[in-house]
């Protein structure tokens, strides 16, 4: 071993796998010098050293960890929704700038991994911290620099009357906003989430297992794994809090009156104008950039902890020289192959192509893979799921979503690391523990199927107006010479319980406002009342808003989903620590690496998009302007919906059980007996070395 601290033995473990070479003296005593104090140069301050160890790096591991849950399964999914209103995107881009950061991580993983695993790892983890918050400061540009955000004057777009005269308005392509080119810069900002990202769970998570004895392994990346979904729970409740902040903090005491009125003309001579905005208002955006800018702050703190660590912890090297190799062992010479592996970058394919060959490796890679797909998916549209299943503002979904999944998939995640260290599970049952909590997952799938809800009746989409018109079509008999306009999205809820795109389309032609509460009157396309009542609320035809859902199967839904997460969840650390054992030491962080670029190339890329497609699929009103450019979707159909995302789910849920029954039947742990052999044979080949 040359004297640059580049080849380390002391972290090869025997295993009849790898033909390491037994340590030296020399390599013994340059491994502890690498045991340095926590520190930066000469200043090593004896109250530091209390976090030099295990537990300390823990800590400080699991705050970025959090930090980053928040920013990148928080706060963006959380933000999605408003982020589409605000710069006129779809669901597939808004899938897109998900996947992006997948794409960046996926690049650099394998480079990370491979040439971090000699490095040293607590600074590769403070260069994580700086792209982490600098791709946080990045994503909150585009409030900044697309200017404040001119909702207009809300327009009560009722009919106008019969005979009178009316501005006609076409396309102008001058006209056609700008804001869907900060696409880009979310884009950018998600690339250098990603660049951040792939040391904190490959070199970070191998340098856990480096550092504790293996029966305690599982457990602190249990914890870690654990904290980091912790993260997206305080993103989710953190982001749905900070939705309830306009978007400019102070909403403007009134604004340009003629914004929806082109041209200063209005196009009805009976419109109303009104500069109130609240929550329940469809062009309500919150403050989603808040969360990113107090991130950025907060994760570039951590670089200062992370700079001070040590290459080793102390006793690093005495913990590694006891532990014994559980390295799948199929019979192939694969010693010779993995011998002073990772010298060069030409050592690079020769790697790659052993943990390829790997097939217990490959099936661990894939089930996880296809779980992360479903995972991905569902934290990135799970709050559109339950705001139109039943009928819920975006914050309170995003809250929702925050207070009861992401906990639930926390608590799988620590509960399978304690069950796998205290039971001192060795790989084989590992991976039959997998596939029990795969199935139990699979039947609580099921949730779909019957805790859904049907779309409330919806003039033009689901119903027609009084058994008049067609369906699809926004346009009947009793508005068709009113110039509805279907660019001004303002839902009213008939006296007859139906939903009507805005007043106009209702038939309305005037409005009154008494004790801060508007009422439409005098609607031609509204019907009687579905049960009779002689109260005063029966006097008015329509209320802004939309009807009130008559669904009650949000608890049941929610109990059985975050069962479903806990199952799911509980096989993401099992996972993790059979790929650390099943393949050489020197691979550790390799190996992870690899798991990773398929994670994202099978799984947390094609996730967002997949479920943008279905959910995208099962639109049946969208917003077209003037210009017929298509933005986001107004109405999905909810059946339609929960059969799609029941139906990818419960897909990729299936190939995950195969694949992990597939590895327990190609696992071969190595021979007991080989052990003690296998250590004589290295000593005297490093003796000839």
């Amino acid at each position: 071993m040359s004297g640059d601290g580049i080849e380390n033995p002391v972290f090869e473990p025997p295993s009849p796998d790898l033909g390491r070479q037994r340590p030296s003296s020399t390599a013994e005593a340059e491994a502890e010098a690498e045991e340095g104090p926590c520190g930066w140069g000469d200043f090593t301050p004896k109250a530091m050293q209390l976090c030099n160890n295990p537990e300390g790096y823990l800590a400080v591991y699991s705050l970025l960890a959090i930090f980053q849950g928040i920013v990148v399964n928080g706060l963006i999914n959380i933000s999605i929704s408003t982020i589409e209103k605000r710069y006129e995107l779809n669901s597939s881009l808004s899938g897109l700038i998900s996947a992006s950061y997948d794409i960046s991580f996926c690049v650099l993983s394998l480079f990370v991994s491979f040439f971090g695993e000699r490095g040293h790892k607590p600074r590769w983890l403070a260069f994580s911290a700086f792209m982490l918050g600098l791709g946080s400061l990045i994503f909150s540009l585009p409030h900044f620099s697309s200017g404040k955000y001119h909702y207009g004057a809300k327009l009560q777009d009722t009919c106008q009357i019969p005979g009178a005269s009316s501005a006609n308005f076409t396309c102008n392509a001058s006209t056609q906003s700008m804001l869907p080119s900060y696409l880009y810069i979310f884009i950018l900002g998600q690339l250098l989430l990603g660049v951040g990202g792939t040391p904190l769970y490959t070199l970070g998570t191998a340098f856990i297992d480096d550092s504790v004895p293996k029966h305690k392994s599982s457990l602190y990346i249990g914890i870690g794994y654990g904290m980091s979904l912790l993260g997206p729970a305080i993103g989710y409740v953190l982001g749905g809090q900070l939705l309830n902040i306009y978007v400019d903090i102070q909403i403007p005491e009134r604004q340009d009156t003629t914004s929806f009125c082109f041209n200063g003309k209005s196009i009805f001579p009976n419109c109303f104008f009104s500069t109130e905005l609240d929550q329940d208002d469809p062009r309500w955006l919150g403050a989603w950039w808040i969360g990113f800018v107090a991130c950025f702050f907060a994760i570039w703190l951590l670089i200062i902890p992370f700079s001070c660590f040590p290459k080793h912890l102390p006793g690093t090297a005495k913990i590694q020289d006891e532990k014994v190799s559980e390295t799948h062992n199929d019979g192939s010479a694969v010693f010779v192959e993995t011998k002073n592996i990772g010298r060069s970058f030409k050592d690079f394919p020769v790697a790659l192509l052993i943990l390829l060959k790997n097939p217990v490796l490959m099936c661990l890679i894939i089930a996880s893979s296809s779980e992360a797909l479903v995972a991905t998916g569902f934290a990135t549209f799970l709050p559109k799921f339950i705001e139109n299943q039943f009928g819920k503002t975006s914050s309170f979904s995003a809250t929702l979503a925050g207070l009861v999944l992401i906990p639930a998939a926390a608590l799988g995640q620590i509960i399978s690391g304690i069950l796998v260290s205290k039971c001192k599970m060795d790989c084989k049952r590992i991976i039959r523990f997998m596939i029990g909590t795969c199935s139990v997952a699979l039947l609580l799938n099921t949730v779909f199927l019957f805790a859904k809800c049907g779309n409330e009746p919806f003039a033009g989409v689901s119903e027609t107006y009084n058994r008049t018109g067609m369906l699809y079509n926004l346009t009947a008999p009793c508005n068709a010479n009113c110039g509805c306009l279907r660019s001004v999205y303002y839902p009213v809820c008939g006296r007859d319980e139906v939903q009507y795109f805005s007043p106009c389309f209702a038939g309305c032609s005037s409005q009154l406002s008494n004790n801060m509460k508007k009422t439409y009157h005098n609607c031609s396309c509204i019907g009687r009342p579905r049960i009779e009542n002689d109260s005063e609320d029966s006097f008015f035809e329509a209320i802004p808003g939309k009807c009130p859902t008559q669904c009650t199967l949000l608890p049941v839904f929610l109990v059985f989903f975050s069962f479903t997460v806990v199952f799911t969840f509980m096989a993401v650390t099992p996972t993790t620590v059979a790929i650390l054992r099943c393949v050489p030491d020197k691979q550790r962080s390799f190996a992870l690496g690899v798991q990773l670029v398929f994670l994202r190339l099978v799984g947390t890329i094609p996730g967002p998009i997949l479920f943008g497609i279905a959910i995208d699929n099962s639109c049946t009103l969208w917003d077209i302007n003037e210009c017929k450019i298509k933005g986001a979707c107004w109405v999905y159909d909810n059946e339609r919906m929960a059969y799609l995302l029941v139906g990818i789910s419960a897909a990729c849920k299936i190939i995950t059980i195969i694949f992990v029954v597939m590895a327990a039947c190609f696992y071969k742990p190595p021979p007991a007996s080989a052990e003690r052999s296998q250590k004589d044979s290295e000593v005297v080949s490093s003796m000839h070395t």
